[in-house]
């Protein structure tokens, strides 16, 4: 991919999720959360650019440091996400506004990481931050889905009468 496409790309889905996680949303009790990220992590592996070829050590330091950067950024997302489940069964999240201020702190520490590289001189790609962007998605995702699964019985045990059963919002009047 071209550079131009790789930043439009890279734009493109900053705005939808961050549009995106402040709106209260429904969650699905979907097997798939993994199959956004895993696309854009095969979009930016699958580009030779990913590390300078004349900088492999300092590059990879820079991408290890990258990747590390967006697995806190996915934790502290995930974990500053509000999950709540109503009456009727619905599992719902939204962002709050620790989760701003962790988008924040990630995007000022990844323009860092960006500076340090430029200021070595090590020829950097978009493909590192699509690769940091996937991996935060890919926590994030994962973490809400392990949130919103929830205590089970344990095993040997059996649900108490009526449990799992939705129950009505409105109360009817005898």
């Amino acid at each position: 991919m071209s550079g131009f496409v790789d930043v439009l790309a890279l734009l493109a889905v900053a705005i939808l999720v961050i549009a995106r996680q402040f709106r209260t949303q429904r969650m699905e009790a979907d097997k798939r959360w993994w199959v956004v990220p895993g696309v854009l992590i095969f979009l930016a592996v699958r580009e030779p650019g990913l590390l300078d070829p004349g900088h492999r050590t300092a590059s990879g330091l820079l991408l290890g440091a990258e990747l590390l950067v967006a697995l806190v950024t996915g934790l502290g997302w995930a974990w500053t996400t509000r999950v709540w489940t109503t009456p009727d069964g619905a599992v719902w999240n939204r962002g709050t506004k620790a989760s701003v201020l962790v988008w924040i702190i990630g995007i000022a520490l990844r323009a860092g990481l960006l500076g340090l590289g430029a200021a070595f001189g090590l020829h950097q790609d978009t493909s590192g931050l699509l690769l940091g962007l996937a991996v935060t998605l890919l926590v994030r995702s994962g973490i809400l889905a392990w949130r919103v699964q929830g205590p089970h019985p344990a095993r040997g045990q059996s649900a108490a009468y009526g449990e799992g059963v939705p129950q009505p919002s409105w109360k009817e009047r005898v």
